[in-house]
């Protein structure tokens, strides 16, 4: 091995503590074995790195190889090489990289203060290596809170749930072939892709753990007169020729209550009647409710109701399709 430890790990004679420590880092990510398994070069390199690193840390190591150079370890049967505890890494004759036999260390030497579940950078990639685990002599990462999975279903719920509130029921089929029903909440003014969590209620987690819940994305069916536009609500309102013509008060159903909304006189098909506070209602807010005329004829009128209409002489526009451009 290199016998000038100084030119091992890249720095001057004066470095400090830190340029040493930051130093045997940077080359320990480089060449560790566990990132290199098939180079035996970089495991050579590493082995040097390290043996440097052990006698440069310590200050009374440190001090002997700068007056005896590399051949202060043989003065001492205690020294680096001898068999005491503070010595340099060595691998146990016949041992592999990674094996039973393989010298422990600690990684956050080489990590930083955080380790390898600092979730930065190197420390991810080194995770990936070791599966999982901050020193290859240990198992797993130890008291990690384990979570069940999370269940995703889709449900779709009436127009009125969606506006008023209520409820509904979840046919949920568990691992063991159980199904189960839940019941779920449905909150005034849900709108339709919106999404609502059921906690606890998803898959069971290992012994210890917190099992997942359910995310239930919303559709809303079609009403067949309403429709929504935010927190509006607009409703397709028919009528009679008679009543857009003399005018009317209609009842019109509404999430509030039914209302009597009053048709003016001469009302044509398409107009919309505003109600205001009578929309879509949240906690803090409350759209309205725009009643749209539409002007509804017999499917069948017979000749003498035809001939009293040509004989009634209405005022009329004199170009009702003036605003029908392209």
């Amino acid at each position: 091995m290199p016998e000038d430890y100084y030119k091992t790990l890249g720095i001057s004679r004066s470095a400090t503590d830190d340029e040493i420590h930051r130093a045997y880092r940077d080359l320990a990510r480089k060449y560790h074995p566990d990132l290199n398994p098939d180079d035996n070069a970089a495991k050579t390199k590493f082995q040097e790195i390290q043996q440097a690193y052990e006698i440069l840390k310590d200050p009374k190591k440190r001090e002997m190889f700068d007056h005896y150079g590399a051949g202060f370890e043989s003065m001492s049967g205690g020294g680096p090489g001898g068999p005491s505890a503070g010595g340099p890494w060595r691998p146990h004759p016949g041992a592999t990289p990674g094996g039973a036999n393989y010298t422990e260390f600690d990684f956050r030497d080489i990590f930083g203060e955080q380790g390898p579940t600092d979730g930065g950078g190197f420390a991810d990639l080194f995770r990936q290596f070791t599966g999982g685990r901050e020193n290859p002599q240990q198992g797993r990462e130890p008291n990690r809170p384990t979570r069940g999975n999370d269940i995703q279903h889709q449900l779709e719920v009436p127009f009125r749930t969606s506006i008023s509130g209520g409820s509904a029921q979840l046919n949920i089929r568990r691992p063991n072939g159980k199904v189960e029903t839940i019941d779920v909440k449905i909150p005034a003014g849900i709108e339709a892709g919106k999404k609502i969590r059921v906690r606890g209620q998803g898959d069971a987690a290992p012994p210890g753990g917190k099992p997942g819940d359910i995310l239930i994305s919303i559709r809303v069916a079609p009403h067949p007169a309403y429709t929504r536009q935010d927190l509006d609500l607009v409703a397709q309102v028919p009528i009679t020729l008679s009543e857009a013509i003399f005018g009317a008060k209609i009842d019109v159903p509404t999430p509030k209550g039914t209302i009597t909304l009053t048709v003016p006189k001469s009302t044509s098909s398409g107009k919309r009647l505003r109600v205001k506070g009578h929309g879509v209602e949240t906690k803090d807010k409350c759209g309205d409710l725009y009643a749209e005329i539409q002007i509804v004829l017999p499917e069948n009128i017979d000749e003498e109701t035809l001939a009293k209409l040509k004989e009634t002489h209405l005022p009329e526009r004199a170009d009702p399709r003036s605003n029908l451009v392209w």
